[in-house]
C-alpha cells in the first residue's frame, strides 16, 4: 500500500475510534446522572417516610387505624427493587392523600400548629420529589435520545445500553381539580 493512502486510512480509523469513545463516554455520563438523580428522589422519599409517622401521630387521636396502615407500608419499603419501590410509594402517596382527607374532616386538627407544620414539611418534601423526578426524567430523555440516534445507536447496541423508562410518581399533596358544573 502506498504511503499516500496510509495517512487517510489512519485518519479515518482515528476519527472512528474518537467518535466511538466520545459516544460511549456520553452514555456513561448520562447513566451516572440518572443514578445520581435517582439518589435525589430516594433521599426525598426517605425524608417523606420519616415524616409520615409524625403526621400519623398528630392525627392518631382522630382516627387510629391509619397508624397501622402506614407502619406496615413503611416497613415494606426497605430492600425493594426500584420498580416495586415505586409501586409501594404510589400506594403510600394515595394513603397520605386519604390521611390528609381525613384531617380535612377535623377543623380543630387542621388548625393545630403541629399538623400545619407537618403538612408544610410534607409539601416541601413533595416539591423536592417533583424537582428530582423532573431532573431524572430529563436525563432519561437525553439518554434515550442518544440510544436511538445514529450512529450512537450502533454503540448502544454493541455495549448493551437500552432505553430507560420515565418515572411517574404521584405526589400526596397534589390535588385533583374539582369537577365544576354550571346549571
Amino acid at each position: 500500500m502506498p504511503p499516500q493512502l496510509l495517512i487517510p486510512v489512519f485518519f479515518i480509523c482515528f476519527i472512528t475510534v474518537a467518535i466511538t469513545v466520545s459516544t460511549y463516554n456520553k452514555f456513561v455520563k448520562y447513566r451516572n446522572r440518572i443514578e445520581e438523580s435517582w439518589s435525589g428522589i430516594d433521599v426525598a422519599l426517605k425524608r417523606r417516610a420519616n415524616l409520615i409517622p409524625n403526621l400519623v401521630r398528630v392525627i392518631e387521636g382522630y382516627s387510629a387505624h391509619e397508624n397501622k396502615i402506614f407502619e406496615e407500608k413503611i416497613k415494606q419499603l426497605s430492600g425493594d427493587s426500584d420498580a416495586s419501590r415505586m409501586e409501594q410509594e404510589s400506594k403510600i402517596t394515595k394513603s397520605i392523600g386519604g390521611l390528609l382527607a381525613i384531617a380535612e374532616a377535623y377543623p380543630e386538627l387542621k388548625a393545630s400548629d403541629n399538623f400545619l407544620d407537618l403538612q408544610n414539611s410534607l409539601d416541601e418534601i413533595e416539591q423536592e420529589v417533583q424537582k428530582a423526578r423532573n431532573r431524572y426524567n430529563a436525563f432519561i430523555g437525553r439518554f434515550n435520545t442518544l440510544v436511538e440516534s445514529f450512529p450512537a445507536s450502533l454503540i448502544a447496541n454493541k455495549f448493551g445500553f437500552e432505553k430507560q423508562d420515565y418515572l411517574t410518581l404521584e405526589l400526596a399533596t397534589q390535588r385533583e381539580m374539582p369537577d365544576v358544573e354550571f346549571r
